[in-house]
């Protein structure tokens, strides 16, 4: 197992060297949680490696809002390469992970069981070389909002 941060271009090349299937998810991954864990563990099985692209301190303002993320991407994706169950990390601007995703084409491209494959942002970048989106049951009441709402609650 590696578990490293990785540059996209360097990745996608180091990939295709080792074969195998290759799975890839993203996130966020603000305040690291047990749902987290059991995501990325369930994620793992599902292949031979785990690639996960964590979204910069930028992109998690624009989605999250001005107060996110709580740690910086640099931490994020250290705290993430740490886990037993992840191979590699790479880290992302966009939005969406639909550029890494076509950069690196995993053979399976796997998202929380909260979301499903018709608004699924990053569908149309791995359904255009033939890849497979597999949803990953969702871990109920385990979120970074979830314990950011908490946090708020018990500190009044």
């Amino acid at each position: 197992m590696v578990s490293a941060v990785w540059e996209c271009e360097a990745l996608a090349a180091h990939l295709v060297a080792q074969g195998g299937v290759t799975v890839f998810t993203n996130g966020c991954f603000d305040l690291l949680h047990v749902g987290h864990l059991r995501y990325l563990q369930q994620a793992r099985q599902l292949g031979d490696r785990l690639v996960v692209g964590v979204n910069s301190d930028a992109s998690v303002r624009a989605l999250k809002g001005p107060t996110r993320p709580i740690v910086t991407a640099v931490e994020r994706a250290e705290m993430l390469a740490g886990l037993r169950c992840v191979d590699y990390v790479v880290l992302f601007d966009d939005l969406t992970a639909s550029s890494v995703i076509t950069a690196l084409k995993p053979a399976v491209y796997a998202k929380g069981g909260d979301y499903d494959v018709e608004n699924l942002p990053e569908a149309p970048a791995v359904q255009a070389y033939g890849g497979v989106i597999q949803l990953v049951p969702f871990v109920p009441g385990h979120s970074t909002s979830s314990i950011l709402a908490r946090a708020v609650e018990t500190a009044s």
